[in-house]
Protein backbone atom coordinates (compact mmCIF):
# COMPACT_ATOMS: atom_id res chain seq x y z
CA UNK A 1 0.00 0.00 0.00
CA UNK A 2 1.38 3.42 -0.87
CA UNK A 3 2.39 5.63 2.04
CA UNK A 4 -0.18 8.26 1.05
CA UNK A 5 -3.10 5.81 0.95
CA UNK A 6 -5.43 6.78 3.79
CA UNK A 7 -8.18 4.62 5.25
CA UNK A 8 -11.59 5.55 3.86
CA UNK A 9 -15.03 5.47 5.46
CA UNK A 10 -17.06 2.53 4.22
CA UNK A 11 -20.01 4.87 3.65
CA UNK A 12 -17.98 6.54 0.88
CA UNK A 13 -17.50 3.30 -1.05
CA UNK A 14 -20.22 4.01 -3.60
CA UNK A 15 -18.59 4.53 -6.97
CA UNK A 16 -21.74 3.06 -8.55
CA UNK A 17 -23.99 5.99 -7.69
CA UNK A 18 -27.61 5.61 -6.67
CA UNK A 19 -28.48 8.39 -9.10
CA UNK A 20 -26.97 6.38 -11.94
CA UNK A 21 -29.07 3.34 -11.07
CA UNK A 22 -32.16 5.51 -10.72
CA UNK A 23 -31.51 6.99 -14.16
CA UNK A 24 -31.15 3.51 -15.64
CA UNK A 25 -34.39 2.35 -13.98
CA UNK A 26 -36.13 5.48 -15.26
CA UNK A 27 -34.89 4.65 -18.76
CA UNK A 28 -36.24 1.12 -18.34
CA UNK A 29 -39.64 2.59 -17.48
CA UNK A 30 -39.32 4.88 -20.50
CA UNK A 31 -38.75 1.91 -22.78
CA UNK A 32 -41.76 0.13 -21.28
CA UNK A 33 -43.92 3.18 -21.94
CA UNK A 34 -42.41 3.50 -25.42
CA UNK A 35 -43.55 -0.03 -26.21
CA UNK A 36 -47.10 1.31 -25.94
CA UNK A 37 -46.65 4.69 -27.58
CA UNK A 38 -44.68 3.33 -30.53
CA UNK A 39 -46.48 0.02 -30.99
CA UNK A 40 -43.96 -2.10 -29.04
CA UNK A 41 -41.07 -0.55 -30.97
CA UNK A 42 -39.16 2.65 -30.28
CA UNK A 43 -35.95 2.85 -32.26
CA UNK A 44 -35.06 6.30 -30.93
CA UNK A 45 -34.66 4.92 -27.42
CA UNK A 46 -31.99 2.52 -28.58
CA UNK A 47 -29.44 5.33 -28.91
CA UNK A 48 -25.99 5.25 -30.43
CA UNK A 49 -24.56 3.27 -27.52
CA UNK A 50 -27.12 0.47 -27.91
CA UNK A 51 -26.56 0.35 -31.67
CA UNK A 52 -22.85 -0.28 -31.10
CA UNK A 53 -23.49 -3.28 -28.84
CA UNK A 54 -23.74 -6.78 -30.26
CA UNK A 55 -27.21 -8.26 -30.09
CA UNK A 56 -28.19 -10.30 -27.09
CA UNK A 57 -28.65 -14.02 -27.44
CA UNK A 58 -32.27 -14.25 -26.29
CA UNK A 59 -34.62 -17.18 -26.05
CA UNK A 60 -38.12 -15.73 -26.40
CA UNK A 61 -41.33 -17.66 -25.86
CA UNK A 62 -44.65 -15.98 -26.67
CA UNK A 63 -47.92 -17.46 -25.46
CA UNK A 64 -51.32 -16.14 -26.56
CA UNK A 65 -53.89 -16.62 -23.78
CA UNK A 66 -56.34 -14.44 -25.71
CA UNK A 67 -56.71 -12.24 -28.79
CA UNK A 68 -55.44 -9.21 -26.86
CA UNK A 69 -53.10 -10.94 -24.42
CA UNK A 70 -49.49 -12.06 -24.72
CA UNK A 71 -47.41 -13.80 -22.05
CA UNK A 72 -43.74 -13.37 -22.90
CA UNK A 73 -40.88 -15.34 -21.35
CA UNK A 74 -37.32 -14.20 -22.05
CA UNK A 75 -34.07 -15.98 -21.18
CA UNK A 76 -30.81 -14.01 -21.47
CA UNK A 77 -27.82 -16.28 -22.15
CA UNK A 78 -25.07 -16.83 -19.60
CA UNK A 79 -22.52 -15.53 -22.10
CA UNK A 80 -24.35 -12.19 -22.31
CA UNK A 81 -24.61 -11.94 -18.53
CA UNK A 82 -20.86 -12.56 -18.17
CA UNK A 83 -20.10 -10.03 -20.91
CA UNK A 84 -22.20 -7.34 -19.21
CA UNK A 85 -20.64 -8.10 -15.81
CA UNK A 86 -17.14 -7.94 -17.27
CA UNK A 87 -17.86 -4.62 -19.01
CA UNK A 88 -19.37 -3.14 -15.86
CA UNK A 89 -16.42 -4.11 -13.66
CA UNK A 90 -13.94 -3.00 -16.33
CA UNK A 91 -15.58 0.43 -16.33
CA UNK A 92 -15.76 0.60 -12.53
CA UNK A 93 -12.30 -0.65 -11.53
CA UNK A 94 -10.29 2.44 -12.67
CA UNK A 95 -12.38 4.67 -10.39
CA UNK A 96 -13.51 2.28 -7.64
CA UNK A 97 -12.98 3.40 -4.06
CA UNK A 98 -11.88 0.56 -1.78
CA UNK A 99 -10.70 0.96 1.80
CA UNK A 100 -6.91 1.04 1.99
CA UNK A 101 -6.36 2.01 -1.67
CA UNK A 102 -6.37 5.19 -3.67
CA UNK A 103 -9.32 5.51 -6.04
CA UNK A 104 -8.82 3.18 -8.98
CA UNK A 105 -5.81 1.34 -7.52
CA UNK A 106 -7.57 -1.60 -5.85
CA UNK A 107 -7.20 -5.08 -7.39
CA UNK A 108 -10.19 -6.11 -9.46
CA UNK A 109 -10.99 -9.11 -7.26
CA UNK A 110 -11.46 -6.73 -4.31
CA UNK A 111 -13.59 -4.42 -6.43
CA UNK A 112 -15.73 -7.36 -7.50
CA UNK A 113 -16.14 -8.46 -3.90
CA UNK A 114 -17.09 -5.01 -2.60
CA UNK A 115 -19.39 -3.95 -5.45
CA UNK A 116 -20.93 -7.30 -6.32
CA UNK A 117 -24.52 -6.42 -5.37
CA UNK A 118 -24.48 -2.95 -6.91
CA UNK A 119 -23.01 -4.17 -10.19
CA UNK A 120 -25.51 -7.02 -10.39
CA UNK A 121 -28.37 -4.52 -9.99
CA UNK A 122 -26.82 -2.32 -12.64
CA UNK A 123 -26.36 -5.25 -15.02
CA UNK A 124 -29.89 -6.46 -14.35
CA UNK A 125 -31.31 -3.07 -15.34
CA UNK A 126 -29.09 -2.93 -18.43
CA UNK A 127 -30.07 -6.43 -19.55
CA UNK A 128 -33.77 -5.74 -19.01
CA UNK A 129 -33.50 -2.46 -20.89
CA UNK A 130 -31.62 -3.94 -23.83
CA UNK A 131 -33.79 -7.07 -23.92
CA UNK A 132 -37.00 -5.05 -24.15
CA UNK A 133 -35.51 -2.84 -26.84
CA UNK A 134 -34.36 -5.85 -28.85
CA UNK A 135 -37.66 -7.73 -28.76
CA UNK A 136 -39.38 -4.43 -29.60
CA UNK A 137 -37.40 -4.37 -32.82
CA UNK A 138 -37.70 -8.07 -33.61
CA UNK A 139 -41.36 -8.75 -32.82
CA UNK A 140 -44.30 -6.89 -34.35
CA UNK A 141 -46.60 -6.25 -31.42
CA UNK A 142 -49.03 -3.34 -31.23
CA UNK A 143 -49.05 -2.89 -27.47
CA UNK A 144 -51.92 -1.08 -25.77
CA UNK A 145 -50.52 -1.28 -22.23
CA UNK A 146 -47.15 -1.29 -20.53
CA UNK A 147 -45.50 -4.64 -19.73
CA UNK A 148 -46.69 -5.98 -16.40
CA UNK A 149 -43.76 -7.36 -14.44
CA UNK A 150 -42.00 -6.77 -11.13
CA UNK A 151 -38.39 -5.70 -11.66
CA UNK A 152 -37.53 -6.52 -8.05
CA UNK A 153 -38.34 -10.19 -8.60
CA UNK A 154 -35.86 -10.51 -11.47
CA UNK A 155 -32.44 -11.77 -10.36
CA UNK A 156 -29.06 -12.17 -12.03
CA UNK A 157 -28.13 -15.79 -11.21
CA UNK A 158 -24.65 -17.04 -10.35
CA UNK A 159 -24.99 -19.67 -13.08
CA UNK A 160 -27.21 -20.19 -16.08
CA UNK A 161 -29.43 -17.69 -17.95
CA UNK A 162 -31.37 -14.78 -16.48
CA UNK A 163 -35.06 -15.45 -17.04
CA UNK A 164 -37.97 -13.07 -16.66
CA UNK A 165 -41.53 -12.99 -17.92
CA UNK A 166 -44.34 -10.51 -18.24
CA UNK A 167 -47.84 -10.02 -19.57
CA UNK A 168 -48.74 -7.36 -22.10
CA UNK A 169 -51.98 -6.34 -23.77
CA UNK A 170 -51.83 -5.95 -27.53
CA UNK A 171 -54.07 -5.03 -30.41
CA UNK A 172 -55.66 -8.18 -31.81
CA UNK A 173 -54.56 -9.54 -35.17
CA UNK A 174 -57.24 -9.39 -37.85
CA UNK A 175 -57.81 -9.25 -41.58
CA UNK A 176 -58.37 -5.64 -42.59
CA UNK A 177 -61.83 -5.17 -44.15
CA UNK A 178 -62.23 -3.14 -47.32
CA UNK A 179 -63.01 0.43 -46.30
CA UNK A 180 -63.07 2.07 -49.71
CA UNK A 181 -66.33 2.79 -51.52
CA UNK A 182 -68.66 2.53 -48.51
CA UNK A 183 -72.21 3.80 -48.98
CA UNK A 184 -73.02 6.25 -46.18
CA UNK A 185 -76.13 8.16 -45.16
CA UNK A 186 -75.09 11.72 -44.32
CA UNK A 187 -77.23 14.04 -42.16
CA UNK A 188 -77.50 17.61 -43.51
CA UNK A 189 -78.74 20.73 -41.75
CA UNK A 190 -78.88 24.52 -41.91
CA UNK A 191 -79.08 26.74 -38.82
CA UNK A 192 -82.45 28.49 -38.40
CA UNK A 193 -83.32 31.61 -36.36
CA UNK A 194 -85.46 29.38 -34.12
CA UNK A 195 -82.43 27.21 -33.38
CA UNK A 196 -80.44 30.30 -32.43
CA UNK A 197 -83.28 31.47 -30.14
CA UNK A 198 -83.27 28.12 -28.30
CA UNK A 199 -79.51 28.06 -27.97
CA UNK A 200 -79.40 31.65 -26.76
CA UNK A 201 -81.26 30.48 -23.66
CA UNK A 202 -78.47 28.00 -22.95
CA UNK A 203 -75.89 30.74 -23.42
CA UNK A 204 -77.74 32.93 -20.93
CA UNK A 205 -78.20 30.12 -18.38
CA UNK A 206 -75.18 31.28 -16.41
CA UNK A 207 -76.84 34.68 -15.89
CA UNK A 208 -80.25 33.27 -15.00
CA UNK A 209 -81.78 32.89 -11.56
CA UNK A 210 -84.03 30.17 -10.21
CA UNK A 211 -87.08 31.85 -8.72
CA UNK A 212 -89.41 29.91 -6.37
CA UNK A 213 -92.95 29.53 -7.73
CA UNK A 214 -96.20 28.79 -5.95
CA UNK A 215 -97.58 26.40 -8.55
CA UNK A 216 -97.14 22.76 -9.64
CA UNK A 217 -93.89 21.88 -11.39
CA UNK A 218 -93.75 21.81 -15.18
CA UNK A 219 -91.21 20.42 -17.63
CA UNK A 220 -88.02 22.54 -17.66
CA UNK A 221 -88.69 23.85 -14.16
CA UNK A 222 -86.24 23.00 -11.40
CA UNK A 223 -87.05 21.04 -8.26
CA UNK A 224 -85.05 21.00 -5.03
CA UNK A 225 -85.38 17.57 -3.44
CA UNK A 226 -84.23 15.20 -0.73
CA UNK A 227 -83.89 11.62 -1.96
CA UNK A 228 -84.01 8.45 0.11
CA UNK A 229 -83.07 5.26 -1.80
CA UNK A 230 -84.37 1.96 -0.42
CA UNK A 231 -84.00 -1.72 -1.18
CA UNK A 232 -87.07 -3.16 0.52
CA UNK A 233 -86.88 -1.55 3.99
CA UNK A 234 -83.13 -0.93 3.89
CA UNK A 235 -81.98 2.65 3.27
CA UNK A 236 -78.92 2.44 1.03
CA UNK A 237 -78.41 6.08 0.07
CA UNK A 238 -79.55 9.57 1.00
CA UNK A 239 -79.02 12.56 -1.27
CA UNK A 240 -80.03 15.79 0.44
CA UNK A 241 -80.88 19.17 -1.06
CA UNK A 242 -80.23 18.29 -4.69
CA UNK A 243 -81.59 20.48 -7.50
CA UNK A 244 -82.53 18.98 -10.87
CA UNK A 245 -84.15 20.28 -14.01
CA UNK A 246 -87.47 18.53 -14.65
CA UNK A 247 -86.94 16.39 -17.72
CA UNK A 248 -88.21 13.03 -18.88
CA UNK A 249 -85.53 11.07 -17.05
CA UNK A 250 -82.76 11.64 -14.54
CA UNK A 251 -79.32 10.17 -15.19
CA UNK A 252 -76.97 9.42 -12.29
CA UNK A 253 -73.45 8.07 -12.54
CA UNK A 254 -74.59 4.50 -11.84
CA UNK A 255 -78.37 4.59 -12.22
CA UNK A 256 -81.29 6.01 -14.19
CA UNK A 257 -84.66 7.32 -13.03
CA UNK A 258 -86.74 6.79 -16.20
CA UNK A 259 -90.00 8.07 -14.67
CA UNK A 260 -88.49 11.20 -13.18
CA UNK A 261 -90.32 13.72 -15.37
CA UNK A 262 -93.78 12.19 -15.04
CA UNK A 263 -93.32 11.95 -11.26
CA UNK A 264 -92.18 15.56 -10.86
CA UNK A 265 -94.65 17.28 -13.19
CA UNK A 266 -97.56 18.48 -11.07
CA UNK A 267 -95.77 18.26 -7.71
CA UNK A 268 -95.58 21.12 -5.21
CA UNK A 269 -93.40 21.83 -2.19
CA UNK A 270 -94.08 19.31 0.56
CA UNK A 271 -95.08 16.46 -1.78
CA UNK A 272 -93.34 13.09 -1.68
CA UNK A 273 -93.13 10.93 -4.79
CA UNK A 274 -92.07 7.28 -5.05
CA UNK A 275 -90.07 6.65 -8.21
CA UNK A 276 -88.32 3.51 -9.48
CA UNK A 277 -84.53 3.74 -9.83
CA UNK A 278 -82.68 1.34 -12.12
CA UNK A 279 -79.17 0.45 -11.00
CA UNK A 280 -76.79 -0.25 -13.85
CA UNK A 281 -74.49 -3.19 -14.46
CA UNK A 282 -71.35 -1.18 -13.73
CA UNK A 283 -72.42 -0.15 -10.22
CA UNK A 284 -69.82 -0.74 -7.51
CA UNK A 285 -72.25 -2.78 -5.36
CA UNK A 286 -72.50 -6.16 -7.09
CA UNK A 287 -75.65 -7.05 -5.14
CA UNK A 288 -77.47 -4.10 -6.72
CA UNK A 289 -76.30 -4.46 -10.32
CA UNK A 290 -79.23 -4.66 -12.71
CA UNK A 291 -81.72 -4.28 -9.85
CA UNK A 292 -84.57 -1.82 -9.43
CA UNK A 293 -84.90 0.01 -6.13
CA UNK A 294 -87.31 2.65 -4.85
CA UNK A 295 -86.50 6.32 -4.47
CA UNK A 296 -88.56 8.64 -2.30
CA UNK A 297 -88.31 12.22 -3.62
CA UNK A 298 -89.33 14.86 -1.09
CA UNK A 299 -90.06 18.13 -2.90
CA UNK A 300 -88.51 21.06 -1.05
CA UNK A 301 -89.17 23.75 -3.62
CA UNK A 302 -90.30 24.29 -7.21
CA UNK A 303 -88.42 26.92 -9.20
CA UNK A 304 -88.57 28.40 -12.66
CA UNK A 305 -85.57 29.68 -14.56
CA UNK A 306 -85.63 33.38 -15.35
CA UNK A 307 -83.31 34.64 -18.07
CA UNK A 308 -82.23 38.29 -18.08
CA UNK A 309 -82.51 40.66 -21.00
CA UNK A 310 -79.30 41.01 -22.96
CA UNK A 311 -77.41 44.06 -21.75
CA UNK A 312 -74.04 45.59 -22.73
CA UNK A 313 -72.60 44.20 -19.47
CA UNK A 314 -73.71 40.66 -20.35
CA UNK A 315 -72.41 41.01 -23.91
CA UNK A 316 -69.07 42.13 -22.52
CA UNK A 317 -68.86 39.27 -20.01
CA UNK A 318 -69.78 36.70 -22.66
CA UNK A 319 -66.81 37.78 -24.75
CA UNK A 320 -66.83 41.47 -25.54
CA UNK A 321 -69.55 41.35 -28.19
CA UNK A 322 -70.56 44.66 -29.75
CA UNK A 323 -74.27 43.88 -29.97
CA UNK A 324 -76.79 41.04 -29.88
CA UNK A 325 -76.42 40.43 -33.61
CA UNK A 326 -72.75 39.61 -33.23
CA UNK A 327 -73.58 37.29 -30.33
CA UNK A 328 -76.23 35.53 -32.41
CA UNK A 329 -73.72 35.03 -35.23
CA UNK A 330 -71.32 33.37 -32.78
CA UNK A 331 -74.12 31.23 -31.35
CA UNK A 332 -74.95 30.10 -34.90
CA UNK A 333 -71.31 29.05 -35.34
CA UNK A 334 -71.48 27.05 -32.11
CA UNK A 335 -74.68 25.34 -33.27
CA UNK A 336 -72.95 24.39 -36.52
CA UNK A 337 -70.02 23.01 -34.53
CA UNK A 338 -72.40 20.85 -32.52
CA UNK A 339 -74.12 19.70 -35.68
CA UNK A 340 -70.77 18.71 -37.20
CA UNK A 341 -70.18 16.56 -34.11
CA UNK A 342 -73.54 14.78 -34.57
CA UNK A 343 -72.96 14.43 -38.31
CA UNK A 344 -69.50 12.96 -37.86
CA UNK A 345 -70.76 10.70 -35.07
CA UNK A 346 -73.48 9.32 -37.35
CA UNK A 347 -70.98 8.78 -40.17
CA UNK A 348 -68.44 7.22 -37.81
CA UNK A 349 -71.03 4.79 -36.46
CA UNK A 350 -71.91 3.65 -39.98
CA UNK A 351 -68.27 3.28 -40.98
CA UNK A 352 -67.27 1.36 -37.89
CA UNK A 353 -70.43 -0.78 -38.01
CA UNK A 354 -69.42 -1.88 -41.51
CA UNK A 355 -65.76 -2.39 -40.66
CA UNK A 356 -66.24 -4.14 -37.31
CA UNK A 357 -68.92 -6.57 -38.52
CA UNK A 358 -66.45 -9.45 -38.26
CA UNK A 359 -64.56 -8.10 -35.25
CA UNK A 360 -65.67 -10.71 -32.76
CA UNK A 361 -62.44 -10.80 -30.75
CA UNK A 362 -62.72 -11.59 -27.07
CA UNK A 363 -61.64 -8.50 -25.16
CA UNK A 364 -60.69 -9.28 -21.52
CA UNK A 365 -62.89 -7.56 -18.95
CA UNK A 366 -59.86 -6.25 -17.07
CA UNK A 367 -58.50 -4.72 -20.27
CA UNK A 368 -61.84 -3.01 -20.89
CA UNK A 369 -61.97 -1.60 -17.38
CA UNK A 370 -58.42 -0.25 -17.68
CA UNK A 371 -59.13 1.30 -21.08
CA UNK A 372 -62.45 2.83 -19.96
CA UNK A 373 -60.79 5.93 -18.54
CA UNK A 374 -58.86 6.64 -21.74
CA UNK A 375 -61.94 6.16 -23.93
CA UNK A 376 -64.07 8.41 -21.74
CA UNK A 377 -61.33 11.05 -21.69
CA UNK A 378 -61.23 10.95 -25.50
CA UNK A 379 -64.98 11.40 -25.81
CA UNK A 380 -65.02 14.23 -23.26
CA UNK A 381 -62.30 16.04 -25.23
CA UNK A 382 -64.30 15.59 -28.43
CA UNK A 383 -67.46 16.95 -26.80
CA UNK A 384 -65.55 19.87 -25.31
CA UNK A 385 -64.08 20.84 -28.67
CA UNK A 386 -67.60 20.66 -30.17
CA UNK A 387 -68.97 23.18 -27.68
CA UNK A 388 -71.22 20.99 -25.51
CA UNK A 389 -72.23 22.13 -22.04
CA UNK A 390 -71.06 20.55 -18.80
CA UNK A 391 -74.49 18.96 -18.19
CA UNK A 392 -74.59 17.50 -21.71
CA UNK A 393 -71.12 16.05 -21.28
CA UNK A 394 -72.11 14.63 -17.89
CA UNK A 395 -75.17 12.96 -19.42
CA UNK A 396 -73.02 11.38 -22.13
CA UNK A 397 -70.46 10.29 -19.55
CA UNK A 398 -73.19 8.65 -17.48
CA UNK A 399 -74.55 6.77 -20.50
CA UNK A 400 -71.13 5.29 -21.18
CA UNK A 401 -70.55 4.49 -17.54
CA UNK A 402 -73.87 2.68 -17.12
CA UNK A 403 -72.40 -0.31 -18.94
CA UNK A 404 -68.74 0.51 -18.99
CA UNK A 405 -67.55 -2.90 -20.23
CA UNK A 406 -69.88 -3.09 -23.23
CA UNK A 407 -69.39 0.60 -24.10
CA UNK A 408 -65.61 0.34 -24.00
CA UNK A 409 -65.65 -2.88 -26.05
CA UNK A 410 -67.46 -1.08 -28.88
CA UNK A 411 -65.13 1.91 -28.68
CA UNK A 412 -61.99 -0.25 -28.61
CA UNK A 413 -63.08 -2.28 -31.64
CA UNK A 414 -63.65 0.99 -33.48
CA UNK A 415 -60.24 2.27 -32.41
CA UNK A 416 -58.38 -0.89 -33.46
CA UNK A 417 -59.86 -0.73 -36.96
CA UNK A 418 -59.22 3.00 -37.39
CA UNK A 419 -55.69 2.64 -36.03
CA UNK A 420 -54.94 -0.08 -38.60
CA UNK A 421 -56.15 2.19 -41.40
CA UNK A 422 -53.89 4.94 -40.05
CA UNK A 423 -50.89 2.59 -40.12
CA UNK A 424 -51.66 1.34 -43.62
CA UNK A 425 -52.14 4.90 -44.92
CA UNK A 426 -49.17 6.22 -42.89
CA UNK A 427 -51.36 8.77 -41.11
CA UNK A 428 -49.88 10.53 -38.09
CA UNK A 429 -51.10 13.79 -36.49
CA UNK A 430 -48.87 16.80 -37.04
CA UNK A 431 -48.07 19.48 -34.48
CA UNK A 432 -50.48 21.75 -36.35
CA UNK A 433 -53.24 19.16 -35.85
CA UNK A 434 -52.59 19.28 -32.10
CA UNK A 435 -52.60 23.09 -32.12
CA UNK A 436 -55.92 23.27 -34.00
CA UNK A 437 -57.66 20.77 -31.72
CA UNK A 438 -56.36 22.46 -28.58
CA UNK A 439 -57.52 25.80 -30.00
CA UNK A 440 -61.03 24.39 -30.55
CA UNK A 441 -61.19 23.13 -26.95
CA UNK A 442 -59.90 26.48 -25.69
CA UNK A 443 -62.50 28.31 -27.77
CA UNK A 444 -65.35 26.23 -26.35
CA UNK A 445 -64.12 26.70 -22.75
CA UNK A 446 -63.12 30.36 -23.11
CA UNK A 447 -59.56 29.57 -22.04
CA UNK A 448 -56.17 30.18 -23.58
CA UNK A 449 -54.75 27.35 -25.71
CA UNK A 450 -51.63 27.38 -23.51
CA UNK A 451 -53.74 26.71 -20.41
CA UNK A 452 -55.63 23.89 -22.13
CA UNK A 453 -52.38 22.26 -23.30
CA UNK A 454 -50.85 22.55 -19.82
CA UNK A 455 -53.89 20.87 -18.26
CA UNK A 456 -53.85 18.04 -20.81
CA UNK A 457 -50.14 17.45 -20.20
CA UNK A 458 -50.59 17.54 -16.42
CA UNK A 459 -53.40 14.96 -16.59
CA UNK A 460 -51.45 12.76 -19.00
CA UNK A 461 -54.10 13.19 -21.70
CA UNK A 462 -51.95 14.16 -24.69
CA UNK A 463 -51.95 10.53 -25.86
CA UNK A 464 -55.74 10.56 -25.56
CA UNK A 465 -55.83 13.74 -27.64
CA UNK A 466 -53.61 12.03 -30.21
CA UNK A 467 -56.09 9.16 -30.54
CA UNK A 468 -58.96 11.60 -30.98
CA UNK A 469 -57.13 13.54 -33.70
CA UNK A 470 -55.89 10.38 -35.42
CA UNK A 471 -59.37 8.85 -35.56
CA UNK A 472 -60.84 12.08 -36.95
CA UNK A 473 -58.22 12.16 -39.73
CA UNK A 474 -58.91 8.50 -40.56
CA UNK A 475 -62.67 9.13 -40.72
CA UNK A 476 -61.96 11.98 -43.16
CA UNK A 477 -59.82 9.62 -45.23
CA UNK A 478 -62.58 6.99 -45.36
CA UNK A 479 -65.12 9.68 -46.29
CA UNK A 480 -62.96 10.67 -49.26
CA UNK A 481 -63.53 7.18 -50.69
CA UNK A 482 -67.22 6.90 -49.72
CA UNK A 483 -70.47 7.67 -51.54
CA UNK A 484 -73.15 9.65 -49.72
CA UNK A 485 -76.91 9.89 -49.56
CA UNK A 486 -78.01 13.06 -47.78
CA UNK A 487 -80.88 12.95 -45.28
CA UNK A 488 -82.36 15.70 -43.05
CA UNK A 489 -80.90 15.95 -39.56
CA UNK A 490 -83.12 15.94 -36.47
CA UNK A 491 -81.69 17.21 -33.20
CA UNK A 492 -81.88 14.65 -30.38
CA UNK A 493 -84.40 15.48 -27.67
CA UNK A 494 -83.03 17.16 -24.57
CA UNK A 495 -84.93 14.75 -22.34
CA UNK A 496 -82.32 13.92 -19.69
CA UNK A 497 -81.22 15.76 -16.57
CA UNK A 498 -77.77 14.59 -15.46
CA UNK A 499 -75.80 14.52 -12.24
CA UNK A 500 -72.50 12.99 -11.13
CA UNK A 501 -74.15 11.59 -7.96
CA UNK A 502 -73.93 7.84 -7.29
CA UNK A 503 -76.48 5.56 -5.67
CA UNK A 504 -73.78 3.04 -4.75
CA UNK A 505 -70.62 4.23 -3.07
CA UNK A 506 -68.08 4.89 -5.86
CA UNK A 507 -64.78 2.99 -5.88
CA UNK A 508 -61.34 4.24 -6.81
CA UNK A 509 -61.10 2.42 -10.16
CA UNK A 510 -64.61 3.27 -11.33
CA UNK A 511 -65.13 5.10 -14.61
CA UNK A 512 -64.16 8.72 -13.96
CA UNK A 513 -66.46 11.71 -13.77
CA UNK A 514 -66.32 13.85 -16.89
CA UNK A 515 -64.14 16.92 -16.49
CA UNK A 516 -66.42 19.22 -18.44
CA UNK A 517 -65.16 22.50 -17.02
CA UNK A 518 -66.97 25.36 -15.40
CA UNK A 519 -66.78 27.98 -18.09
CA UNK A 520 -69.47 28.37 -20.74
CA UNK A 521 -68.49 31.78 -22.14
CA UNK A 522 -68.27 32.45 -25.86
CA UNK A 523 -65.17 33.99 -27.36
CA UNK A 524 -65.19 37.34 -29.07
CA UNK A 525 -64.82 36.89 -32.86
CA UNK A 526 -61.56 38.83 -32.89
CA UNK A 527 -60.06 36.26 -30.51
CA UNK A 528 -60.93 33.27 -32.66
CA UNK A 529 -58.26 33.68 -35.30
Amino acid sequence: MAANDEPRNEDDDNAVSDSGLEARDARLAEVAAGMVEQGFADDELAGEEAEAKPKLSLTVKIDKPGACERHITIAVSRADINRYLDEAFAELTPKAEVRGFRAGRAPRRLVEHQYKDQIRNQVKSSLLLDSLQQISEEHAFSAISEPDFDIEKVEVPDAGPMTFEFDIEVRPEFEMPNWKGLGITRPVYSVTPEDVDRHMKQVLDRFSRQAPVDRPAELDDFVAVNIVCRRADEVIRRLDNRTFRVRKQLSLADATVPGFGSAMVGCVAGDKREVAIRIHESASDESLRGREIQGEFEILEVRRQEHPSITPAILDELGGFVDEGELRDTVAQEIRRRFVYHQRRAIREQITRELTAGANWELPTELLRKQARRELDRIVLELQSSGFSAEEIQAHSNRLGHNVVASTAVLLREHFILERIAEDEKIEPTERDYDLEIHRIALARNESPRRVRARLEKRGQMDTLRNQILEAIVIDRVMEEATFQDVPFAWPDADTAATADHICEPVADAIPVAQAGDSEELRQPAERG
